[in-house]
């Protein structure tokens, strides 16, 4: 399997030479500014003892403060760690939104640890980080997170600082002074720059079959929004595997299923597929929505779709992605269609740092219009190069981050 920082430096490194961006900027980006690798002591409700490894990677601040993602997932790796925080380097860059590029994790199975275990170990990842606060460091959410790790985040930093600090701590409930459409943003956001990418390729929605493979937050709502819009949604996917309906899947019922039953597990009204054959049904649009490299180039090849959105991080790796180009199938990429979480967290900090909570309208408006912005400049300056649409919001981005550090002093 493909490293994925390798994947994310390839990117780098494409796009920088592209540009002619100046060779000391692009050897600051080739490795994080800061890594914090530490372990965290846990006693288990039976009384044993574990050990927990966790990882924060701040990559680069030239343009803010480090923001964003904690992600619990039992085979997490610091490349994937290191990978994930340049990501988010370029996709803030890219979206406007004034922060550098962090992302953390521990590498833990959270659905095999009680939810008292669970929340201990939430807490005692920031007790042993030490964040110093919004204007430094800002942990989100990310695979197996959520409302409640990140309100027992806030909760424990308030604790350790005696002060109240609602923006230290993103993607948290409103009521501990989160924004209203924080879970539903990066789904959102897909969905606005997808209808646009659609639009620009002259492919009607309406009359494609697509594929989301993924059903957890960000793939549901995706799925969600195009089945709204009368999209024919014939397959989808999770950890159970793949599950297909040639006429179209009532993605609300799944919905509501999986909501009772923790996942797709059992759902018998669609036909059982692998995830592998989910990836290469011949459709309109492939949404990868779940992890990184799910697309390579053992499968590429494969691939029988006009146009691929990359909801998750890194689904596509560099080899698979020159086979797509090859074959004809455009490639809208992850640091510009999924950037809907990273820009309402920004607004979440907004709010947080003024006590003035927007309505949902307001949210989504302001989303709507900057990662269609975000989307535009990538496609233009893809356009403007004659490259690929990844590369030209890396472009984008990469122009912005050299700006600041040269102004700063540090090359």
């Amino acid at each position: 399997m493909d490293n994925v920082f390798n994947s994310a430096l390839d990117a780098l490194n494409k796009a920088g030479e592209i540009a002619s961006i100046d060779p000391k900027v692009m050897k600051l980006l080739s490795r994080p500014k800061r890594i914090i690798d530490f372990s965290i002591p846990l006693k288990m409700d039976d009384g044993s003892f574990r050990l927990f490894e966790a990882y924060r990677v701040h990559y680069n601040d030239a343009l803010g403060p480090t923001r964003d993602g904690t992600r619990f997932v039992p085979n997490l790796h610091i490349d994937e760690v290191k990978a994930l925080a340049l990501f988010m380097t370029i996709k803030h860059a890219v979206s406007g939104v004034p922060a550098g590029g962090g992302k953390g994790g521990i590498k833990v199975d959270p659905s095999k640890l009680s939810d008292w275990e669970l929340e201990r170990l939430t807490r005692g990842f920031i007790r042993n980080l030490k964040p110093k606060g919004p204007k430094i460091d800002i942990p989100g959410a990310d695979i197996g997170t959520d409302y409640r790790t990140q309100s027992w985040m806030l909760d424990e930093y308030e604790q350790i600082t005696g002060e109240h600090n609602p923006p230290a701590i993103n993607d948290k409930p409103n009521i501990m002074g989160g924004t209203v459409g924080s879970a539903e943003a990066t789904g959102l956001g897909i969905f606005y720059v997808t209808k646009q990418a659609c639009e620009d390729n002259n492919i009607n929605l309406k009359d494609e079959e697509i594929v989301v493979q993924g059903f957890g937050q960000v793939g549901a709502t995706i799925a969600g929004y195009l089945h709204d819009l009368g999209a024919t949604i014939t397959a989808v996917s999770d950890i159970s595997g793949g599950y297909y309906n040639k006429d179209g899947l009532n993605i609300p019922e799944m919905m509501e299923y999986a909501e009772k039953n923790k996942g797709l597990k059992g759902y018998e009204k669609a036909e059982k597929i692998s995830n592998d054959e989910l990836l290469t049904q011949e459709c309109g649009l492939l949404i990868p929505a779940a992890v990184q490299n799910v697309i390579n180039k053992d499968n590429a090849d494969d691939i029988n779709a006009k146009m691929i959105i990359e909801a998750a991080n890194g689904p596509i790796t560099p080899d698979a992605e020159n086979i797509l180009k090859d074959n004809g199938i455009k490639v809208i990429p992850d640091v510009v269609a999924n950037a809907g979480g990273a820009i309402v967290c920004h607004y979440e900090r907004i709010q947080g740092i003024t006590d003035d909570f927007w309505e949902l309208d307001k949210v989504n408006n302001r989303l709507n219009k900057q990662i269609l912005n975000a989307y535009v400049n990538a496609r233009d300056t893809a356009n403007e190069f004659d490259t690929t649409t990844r590369l030209g919001a890396w472009i984008v981005a990469l122009r912005k981050v050299a700006q600041a550090v040269k102004m700063r002093g540090w090359v």
